[in-house]
This record gives structure tokens, C-alpha cells and sequence, in this order.
């Protein structure tokens, strides 16, 4: 519940101490003097003392807002509220507010109303003052704030997100880990208030997604301090599809939140095990894992390359995505360390000593999967050990994935496949290049003969020892040809259907207005299921397809989005308007009609960009040539 006398007293002694002069007037309150002569404020002819201002206005809030729904109050009634004036009286063009009366009625902070300011160039100018004295007509920010979406009701991962930041600033790696922990039962390190949160959010969901979604804002934060490196979901997934069938013992010696190893632990044959230098990220790895029901795993703290926690191990599988462009990675102290098989990698390729590190807890017959960033492939301080591992048949594989793979930087990333030979297995005599840049991020990644080529060692072992795959990828001429007629093709043919998708509408009545439903209320009255993350109708007076659609509203899915910009959809959190069955059926057949469009105009695009690719491709790689007079 919100405690109005607390939004007072944060709002300072100018609100308390009377509105005269300062802009807050409305044709229904009017600041005054009374027989007594001291100054009053209130509605007229309800004079309130301003020693008496705070309690009456939290009486006045009880009036005309239910503590419960406070949250979900129009910002207009906030604004008055707040104010102590009546929130049925219309808000005048006169009317004014400071920064901390927008901050508290949005329930954001006076931060976030600095950047609306400084990112949004059509946010209202002050009425009034400057800098931290600027007043604004609470008129033009109430319009402004619906018409953005802002200052809606959070969803309770955004309030949890928020009040995370608060309590451990930029210690938010330590948060998630009691987050997580909690949930596990396995420690109890929160504040009440936020044990509360989390408890609630576990509790419509389950505790895994609650952690799952609060690790991919930390991903999506721009500002996120305490770890050096951390695999998404997206990288893991790639992994675990070129890895292919996987038993034993499965190891990553840079953890980060344990994403590439939550990839592989739906197999309960499989042996989880780990290492990763920061503590606060190991307890989050150990929790996440015994949540997703691997209490069996084992993390480790350390610095895996200088103090392996796991000197003994012979892992069936490596997966790593390590730290790059680290130049104290303990060159001077590991120069006759045994794990510099192929040689001692430079201060500049810390890249290569964690690869090294991988192949040297791989089994005999055992893999080594890791990422990789482009320039490892071809510089110039790697040629020798890249040579090295050509030579000897450990490399097998050099994958080119596209941008948008990696948390910390929006660039391409490789994955480079390396195999341990057992007893007298013959080493293998090719490199398979596989490039995927062009792939989607999302996958999944089904390479064919068109993206891939096995490259004869010798073929490799020049002076540079390029391992870049686009330097071996190529299509022939003929298939490139006939795969861009096609496309083209299929272009033409999608473009006619598409334009009698849409649905027929008529103009509107500008706003539905009514009363509304949160779709948490209606879960918990048995009329919606959900189930990854989808919402389906469980009662005959509610049509799916109408429901679904208002989900996709601007309005509910900006409910989800944080101040920062931070966006996950929490539809138990979106609100719908209350209609008879008859409306909900004509709103669901267009909502079907426009989810039918999109869905085509989503394919035509994607046809689109391969038409486009493999024009230019071609054209650069001289697979195509454009038309002359003589080709017509």
C-alpha cells in the first residue's frame, strides 16, 4: 500500500506549506485565507489548515482510490491525488508540477524524468522556472506520459528489477545470486519487501523463469558492472546444436551465469561441471542449475587459468565462451605452464591460451567447443599456434555465426570445434568451414553443402593460416543463379497474395472506454491459462483471439517495459477491456485476420533479405553479373 503522508513528506515543505504562488490551481481548489488568518488549502468551502494538508489528502485518496489498485489509478487522478486537489475536477491548463510529482506518479525516479527530458524532444517545457525549480503543465505531462505509455502500471519483474538496483547498486551480480538462492530454499538473504516480490512473481510463473528473465535484463542493461564475460541463451542454443550427441562428463571453465551449461542439462546422464572467478556469479550459476533441477552440478571459484580449481579433469566436452582482449591473463607466471601444447600464446592472445586451456581438460576422444571472436582467426600474433592446430588435426570445425549472439558486443562471433584424438585414431585430414553470418540469431542453424566445405590441411598452411570461413565458403555459379530466381520468384508470387489479408475495419469511437480486467485477476479466477507465456481462454464467455490481440497492445506491452527501456512481456500484468461476447468474436476474427498478415508479411521479409543477399553476394563474388542487352 502507498503511503501518502511519506509522498508528502518526499515531496518537500513547498507542497505542504500551501500552493499560493506556485501554480496549483484547479476551478475546484483554491488556495485561501480563512477568519483565523492562517492560509488553507483545499476544495472550496472545505478550508483545510496546512498543518492539517497531509492527513486530509490521504483521506481524500482513500476516497476516491482503492489502496489495492493504486498502481493502476489514472495518472491524472496520481497527479490530483498527490497534490491534495479533487481528482473528478478537470485538470486546468494552469495546473502545475514539479519533477518529484511526475517521478512519484509514474512510480519512477526523478532520474528517469531527467532522461525523458533530455531523449524525448517532445516532452513538455517547463511552464515555469528552470533546472531543478521547472514546473510543467500537469495537463500537457498527463497527455504526454498516455501517449508514450509511460507511468502505466510495472509488472512485478520490473518492480523486483528496480528495487534490485536500489538495494545493491552496482553489486547487481550479488542480487540475482540471492534472487536465485531464495528461490532455491537454499539461503535467505533478501529484504522482506523484496523476498515479497520475488515470492509473488515465482509464484504466477515458476522460480527458474523468475531468474531467467531478471539475468536476461542484467544481458540487456547497458550499464552492467561485475562480471567480465556472460554467454545469452541464444549462444548456448548454437552450441548445443553443432555439439550433437553429448554423454559423460561436460565442463566450462568460464561459466559467467551457467548459461552454456543450463543448454546442456536437460540429460540427467549428463555430469555438470564448472569454474568461474567471480563468487557472487558461481552461487548464481549453482542456484540457477539446482532450479532447473541439476543439484548435482559443481561450480567452482577461480581464476581458471591461473589457479585451476580442476587440475585432474578429462572432460567428455568443453563449451566455453572466455573473456577477450585481456592482456593480464598470466602470461609471465604460466610461461612453462604444461597446457601450451601448440605454444605459448602472447600477452595479446588470451583468446588462444583459453583454447588451450579447454583442449587440455579434454578427454581422449573427447570435443572442445569455443567461441571465438573473428580477428583470432587470421591475426597475425596466431598464426603459429593456429598453424600448430592445423597440423596436428585437432581443429575440426570453424563456424561463422552471425552478430547478435554475444551479451557484450553486437559483432560476429566463431565457434572453433577442436577434437582430442584416442589412442591410434587417425587425426583428421580436413578442416570443415561452415559459415552461418547470414543466419538468423534466433536459429536454429542447419547448415547445408551450400555454407559448408572441407578444407584439406594443406590448403590451410600458407603463411597467414587464415581460418576465416567466408574466405572458403563460395556457391557455384549455377546454383547461385537458380537459387535467385527462385527467390525472386516466390517474391512476385507472395507479393499478390498479401495485400487481402488485411482485415476490413471502420473508423472507431477514438477510445474504449470502460472498465477493464487484469489478466492476473483472470487467471486466478480460472478463466485464462497460461503457459509459455501464451494466454488461452478456459471459459466460453472469452474469446482467445480477442484476448491475445489486446495482450499486443502498445499499452500492455510497454506495461512491461522498465524505465531504462528494458523490455520483457509479463502478461499477467496486462490489463483488457471488459466487452460481451458478441464484441470479443468481431475483435478476434480481425485480430486473427492481422496475426495472419503479419505472419506472411514476416516470411515475405525474410524471403525479401535472401533475395537481396544472394543478388549481392553473387554480384560480389562474381557468381552474378548484371543483365546486358545480349541476355534479354
Amino acid at each position: 500500500m502507498i503511503d501518502i503522508v511519506s509522498d508528502f513528506q518526499a515531496a518537500g515543505e513547498s507542497l505542504a506549506t500551501g500552493i499560493v504562488g506556485r501554480g496549483f490551481k484547479t476551478e475546484a481548489a483554491e488556495p485561501h485565507t480563512a477568519a483565523d488568518g492562517d492560509r488553507h488549502v483545499g476544495w472550496v468551502g472545505d478550508a483545510i489548515p496546512t498543518d492539517q494538508f497531509a492527513d486530509r489528502a490521504a483521506d481524500r485518496r482513500s476516497r476516491c482510490v482503492d489502496d489495492v489498485n493504486w498502481h493502476n489509478t489514472p495518472l491524472v487522478v496520481k497527479l490530483c491525488t498527490l497534490m491534495g486537489m479533487n481528482p473528478d475536477a478537470p485538470v486546468s491548463a494552469d495546473t502545475l508540477v514539479t519533477a518529484a510529482d511526475i517521478a512519484r506518479s509514474a512510480k519512477i525516479t526523478r532520474a528517469a524524468v531527467s532522461n525523458w527530458r533530455k531523449r524525448y524532444p517532445d516532452f513538455p517545457a517547463p511552464a515555469s522556472g528552470a533546472g531543478r525549480n521547472a514546473r510543467f503543465s500537469a495537463a500537457e505531462v498527463t497527455a504526454w506520459l498516455e501517449r508514450h505509455g509511460r507511468g502505466q502500471a510495472p509488472s512485478s519483474e520490473v518492480l523486483i528489477w528496480q528495487a534490485l538496483r536500489s538495494a545493491y547498486g552496482e553489486d547487481l551480480v550479488a542480487g540475482l545470486a540471492d534472487t536465485a538462492e531464495l528461490l532455491g530454499n537454499s539461503a535467505d538473504s533478501l529484504a522482506q519487501d523484496l523476498r515479497s516480490l520475488v515470492s509473488e512473481l515465482a509464484a504466477q510463473s515458476s522460480p527458474a523463469e523468475v531468474v531467467s528473465g531478471l539475468v536476461e535484463r542484467f544481458l540487456s542493461s547497458p550499464s552492467r558492472t561485475g562480471l567480465e564475460q556472460t554467454s545469452t541463451a541464444r549462444l548456448g542454443l548454437a552450441m548445443r546444436q553443432f555439439a550433437g550427441d553429448v554423454s559423460g562428463v561436460v565442463f566450462d571453465p568460464a561459466c559467467g551465469f551457467g548459461t552454456l551449461l543450463l543448454a546442456f542439462g536437460e540429460d540427467a546422464k549428463i555430469t555438470l561441471v564448472g569454474q568461474e572467478i567471480n563468487p557472487d556469479a558461481t552461487r548464481l550459476t549453482q542456484a540457477r542449475l539446482a532450479l532447473a533441477g541439476r543439484d548435482d552440478a559443481t561450480v567452482r571459484t577461480g581464476d581458471s587459468l591461473r589457479d585451476d580449481q580442476w587440475p585432474q579433469l578429462q572432460a567428455d566436452l568443453v563449451v566455453c565462451d572466455p573473456p577477450t582482449n585481456t592482456a593480464d591473463w598470466g602470461r609471465e607466471d604460466l610461461l612453462l605452464d604444461a597446457r601450451w601444447e601448440f605454444g605459448v600464446p602472447t600477452r595479446a592472445e588470451s583468446e588462444l591460451a583459453w583454447l588451450q586451456h579447454c583442449y587440455a581438460h579434454t578427454a581422449p576422444g573427447g570435443r572442445a567447443i569455443v567461441v571465438q571472436p573473428p580477428s583470432v582467426a587470421y591475426r597475425k600474433a596466431g598464426r603459429r599456434i593456429r598453424a600448430e592446430l592445423v597440423r596436428r588435426g585437432v581443429l575440426t570445425h570453424v563456424v561463422a555465426l552471425p552478430a547478435g549472439m554475444a551479451a557484450s558486443h553486437p559483432l560476429p562471433v566463431q565457434l572453433w570445434l577442436l577434437a582430442r584424438p584416442k589412442g591410434s585414431e587417425q587425426a583428421n585430414s580436413v578442416v570443415r568451414m561452415v559459415d552461418m553470418a547470414n543466419a538468423d540469431p534466433a536459429g536454429p542453424f542447419e547448415p547445408d553443402s551450400r555454407h559448408c566445405v572441407d578444407v584439406p590441411l594443406i590448403d590451410l598452411l600458407d603463411e597467414e593460416v587464415d581460418l576465416t570461413p567466408t574466405r572458403y565458403v563460395t556457391a557455384s555459379v549455377g546454383d547461385h543463379l537458380a537459387e535467385y530466381q527462385s527467390a525472386c520468384a516466390e517474391l512476385a508470387s507472395r507479393l499478390q497474395q498479401i495485400g487481402d489479408l488485411l482485415p476490413a475495419l471502420a473508423a472507431g469511437p477514438g477510445s474504449l472506454e470502460g472498465a477493464t480486467l487484469k489478466v492476473a485477476d483472470l487467471v486466478r479466477a480460472g478463466l485464462v491459462s497460461i503457459e509459455n507465456g501464451s494466454a488461452t481462454s478456459a471459459s466460453d464467455q472469452l474469446d482467445t483471439d480477442y484476448l491475445r490481440g489486446f495482450l499486443h497492445s502498445s499499452a500492455n506491452v510497454k506495461r512491461a517495459t522498465s524505465g531504462s527501456g528494458t523490455f520483457r512481456v509479463d502478461v499477467r500484468g496486462s490489463r483488457i477491456p471488459q466487452m460481451g461476447i458478441g464484441d470479443q468474436h468481431r475483435y478476434g476474427a480481425a485480430f486473427r485476420a492481422l496475426e495472419e498478415f503479419e505472419r506472411r508479411l514476416a516470411a515475405l521479409t525474410k524471403l525479401g533479405e535472401r533475395a537481396s543477399r544472394l543478388a549481392r553476394d553473387g554480384l560480389t563474388q562474381g557468381a552474378l553479373r548484371p543483365k546486358t542487352g545480349v541476355d534479354q
